[in-house]
């Protein structure tokens, strides 16, 4: 599943992906909000991602469900 962080005063995002289903993941950082302390993720390569509270400006949690990817016709072929 994807994430995007918003940062305040940063004009780019953070993106990364998780393996986590995204109750857990809004809980993680709700649980983490409310605690006053920095929100902790690992995302599937390994890597911690640490935002401190105040820095969140917000937070995109992807879906669970996975999409098939492929090519389909876009249209009939005019000769």
């Amino acid at each position: 599943m994807d994430i995007e962080f918003g940062i305040r005063n940063v004009a780019r995002t953070v993106n990364f992906s998780m393996d986590a289903k995204a109750e857990e993941v809004a809980a993680h950082i709700s649980q983490a909000l409310s605690a006053g302390g920095p929100i902790d993720l690992v995302d599937d390569k390994g890597r911690h991602i640490i935002v401190p509270k105040d820095a969140l400006g917000y937070a995109v949690i992807g879906s669970d469900t996975t999409h098939p990817v492929g090519f389909g016709a876009l249209g009939g072929a005019t000769d």
